[in-house]
């Protein structure tokens, strides 16, 4: 049976084991939590070294992707260094496929929908869902610098978003690791930037984030978002959400971040290196991976 772990900097309170049956092969798919342990992680990326086929690299970002162009996060990488035979995965791979696609794959469910507004708290990480959302809003607003860095001013639009990133890249390129790394869980909740996420009918981006700024009423509102547990569902609907997409498809309750699941298919191909966009694209329509839709 061919394994893929997912090493997250993140809460164990999240930590999740499934088998995954892919055209009749098993992955042991696993995600484990190092509660902020940096010299813990690091460790057990050197220990499981060409002991498992793929590793996800949960809680953060090896590179930042805009457009053709991969921004390294340096302090990100030092937690990797000397792994040499395990394929790394962060997950930037699925973000420019599956999440780019990701109202193309849900259409079956929902159909041809449209939204007068989109937020999305930060966009940095998820370049292809901050495009996908941007073709069914018809104003987008990015909250990178307010969210990010403390700068209280809304980007709109894609263009500018682009902008402002290619400006920014390269300084966020050398954050530390305290600055890259968002928290544990983001269980904790302060309202925050309330205008934004009031003004719009689509929410979208990482799910940390969202829970940690959110207002309490999210009433009729669509919900794109990552790695949700029944937990995470139920909350939302508790604030009064209408749909949630979960990027990714769920697996006993559970769905993954885009680093397991991208790490999931790197050991299913079997190729021992990460996959091409070209590649996941093409596994994603072989194995039918979608995202999972909530209706309330």
């Amino acid at each position: 049976m061919k394994r893929a772990v997912s090493i997250s900097l993140g809460s164990s309170k999240r930590d999740k084991s499934v088998k995954v049956n892919l055209n009749g092969q098993e992955i042991l798919v696993e995600r484990i939590g190092m509660d902020g342990d940096i010299a813990k992680a690091r460790q057990m990326y050197l220990d499981l070294d060409g002991k498992v086929d793929a590793f996800g690299v949960g809680g953060v970002d090896l590179y930042l992707r805009l457009d053709d162009r991969e921004y390294p996060l340096r302090a990100a990488l030092k937690l990797v260094a000397g792994v040499g035979q395990t394929p790394l995965c962060d997950g930037r791979g699925l973000k420019h496929t599956l999440e780019r696609r990701v109202f193309q794959l849900a259409k079956p469910q929902l159909g041809d929908i449209r939204f007068r507004q989109a937020f999305v708290p930060v966009a940095v990480d998820r370049p292809g869902l901050a495009e996908a959302v941007a073709e069914v809003a018809d104003r987008t607003v990015f909250g990178d610098l307010m969210v990010g860095l403390g700068v209280p001013l809304p980007i709109y639009g894609i263009p500018n978003f682009k902008r402002v990133a290619r400006v920014m890249l390269p300084i966020v390129s050398h954050f530390p690791m305290s600055m890259i790394f968002y928290g544990s869980d983001g269980a904790e909740q302060k309202p925050k930037y309330v205008k934004y996420f009031e003004e719009s009918d689509l929410i979208a981006g990482d799910f940390l984030f969202m829970r940690k700024y959110m207002p309490p009423s999210l009433q009729g509102k669509t919900i794109v978002t990552n790695t949700t547990t029944g937990e995470n569902i139920a909350l939302l609907k508790e604030h009064g959400a209408k749909i949630v997409i979960t990027t990714t498809p769920r697996y006993d309750g559970r769905t993954f971040g885009t680093n397991m699941t991208e790490a999931m298919l790197t050991a299913y191909a079997g190729r021992g290196r990460r996959l091409t966009d070209d590649e996941l694209n093409g596994l994603i329509d072989e194995l039918e991976i979608k995202p999972t839709v909530t209706v309330f």
